[in-house]
């Protein structure tokens, strides 16, 4: 789910240390060796997940109440926020929350406004502090609370985000979904872009080249 109205105001910039983050093994520290295969006498490969340097992250431009609590939030609303920094909450999805905790500060990712009258990609945001633990789990008062998440074993994670810019024209997804369709039948690089491979998911990865892509459109007639 994306954040909701009104995130806590993070008070780091681009340029603050890192808190809070998860610790992961240091780059060429020791790992175990894979067993050979009897077969073919061969060392097999290590399974190494895909890294992800870019993203498109989905929140509400237009009210919708839950429990009482509007949660929209706009890329104006993270605009007109102190040093134009939020926090990311209320993310309840598990594939979702991993991938955030694969952000790295100066990362850039899409504001894609999403369940309105015209969903797409309004503008560009930066991560200023990697994945921490989400408050709003642990606030039975707040729509994301989760009763299941206890402060010594946390769920769910957010980041910070910080404000770029707007895109120089919206691109809506009726355009992303025909440039799309498009790729698949005659190659290209949107032709498995996770806007439409993984629809349901408020926080996705992009490949360079789909990032890439998608930016040039800002600079193009709309279709």
């Amino acid at each position: 789910m994306p954040p909701k109205k009104k995130p806590r105001v993070s008070k780091v910039s681009a340029n603050s240390a890192i808190e809070g983050k998860e610790k992961t093994p240091a780059a060429g520290g020791k790992r175990k060796a894979a067993a050979p295969d009897a077969k073919a006498g061969k060392v097999p490969e290590p399974s190494v997940s895909p890294v992800f340097t870019r993203w498109l992250m989905k929140s509400e431009p237009e009210s919708r109440f839950e429990n009482g609590v509007d949660v929209k939030f706009g890329i104006e609303d993270l605009k007109a926020l102190p040093h134009k920094t939020g926090c990311w909450d209320g993310v309840r999805n598990y594939q979702a929350r991993n991938f955030m905790r694969q952000m790295k500060v100066g990362q850039q990712a899409f504001f894609y406004h999403s369940n309105c009258k015209d969903p797409g990609i309004a503008g560009i945001m930066i991560i200023v502090k990697e994945a921490y633990v989400d408050h709003t789990q642990f606030d039975e008062k707040d729509v994301h609370y989760d009763a299941s998440s206890t402060p010594d074993n946390p769920k769910w994670s957010m980041v910070d985000v910080q404000f770029q810019r707007m895109m120089k024209r919206f691109v809506p997804l009726r355009e992303l979904k025909e440039l799309h369709l498009q790729h698949r039948a005659n190659g290209g690089p949107l032709r498995d872009v996770a806007l439409f491979t993984r629809a349901r998911l408020s926080v996705q990865p992009l490949t360079p080249e789909e990032f890439d892509f998608i930016l040039s459109l800002e600079d193009k007639e709309p279709l």
